[in-house]
């Protein structure tokens, strides 16, 4: 069909509006002004970064103290930072492609899967693990945005080796308190119950010293009296 004279214009003018929409963008782009652009697809939305808006963020996760990875539902790793690689002994390039429980004691791994379990897109989770070479770990997970693949998880891991030491030593010394406690008591009464059998003792003790001496007097008063009746005895003879 032949377009209108009145179509031709709407169009000319969309058309202008559309190019003026584009050039501020790159404008912004080449300003520095856009870290990343967001394009509708038939899978929705996604994100593309810019490189010159990536490199800082990526400088900054590999520098960081603290270990960051990124994996997805069956824990395969799919990143991470030289500081997390450090953390399990093991190169970058022999982490990433492995599974994130080849790392974790086999007693929290089960508290891994309970926690990713639990995960959802508002709210994320933290858990203390040990990894097989004794090192622990304070783990935070949260699922990425879903324009940045849902599925997958990305975890920051702060290394607490020496807090952990310094409560295993807390925790024995409290244990060790708690039995010497339980010592000192039971020598308190240990203490009470000798004091107890001493002043029974020292109550029968009086007791017979104070029967000796009512004896001794009768033996006395007999001595005496013996004594007298001998004496007067001699007298009359």
């Amino acid at each position: 069909m032949t377009k209108t004279q009145e179509q031709l214009i709407i169009e000319n003018e969309e058309l202008h509006s559309r190019l003026r929409e584009t050039e501020e963008i790159l404008s912004a782009m080449r300003n520095g002004e856009v870290d990343a652009i967001v394009i509708s697809g038939e899978k929705g939305e996604q994100v593309y970064s810019l490189s010159s808006a990536e490199t800082p963020y990526r400088t900054f996760v590999e520098e960081m103290h603290g270990g960051a990875v990124t994996f997805n539902k069956e824990g395969l790793i799919l990143f991470c930072n030289n500081r997390f690689a450090e953390m399990v002994n093991q190169p970058v390039n022999r982490v990433i492609g492995s599974h994130l429980k080849d790392f974790i004691v086999p007693i929290d791994r089960l508290n891994l899967d309970n926690l990713l379990a639990q995960l959802t897109h508002r709210k994320s989770g933290t858990l203390m693990i040990s990894l097989t070479n004794s090192t622990y770990l304070k783990l935070s997970i949260r699922l990425l945005p879903a324009y940045l693949q849902g599925d997958n998880y990305i975890l920051v891991a702060t290394d607490i080796t020496e807090l952990k030491k310094k409560e295993i030593e807390l925790t024995e010394l409290h244990r060790q308190l708690k039995l010497q406690m339980v010592q000192l008591q039971d020598l308190r009464f240990d203490i009470i119950n000798a004091k107890i059998d001493t002043d029974v003792a020292n109550k029968k003790l009086e007791k017979t010293i104070e029967r000796l001496v009512k004896e001794n007097s009768k033996l006395k008063l007999n001595k005496e009296g013996l004594k007298a009746r001998i004496t007067k005895k001699r007298i009359n003879t």
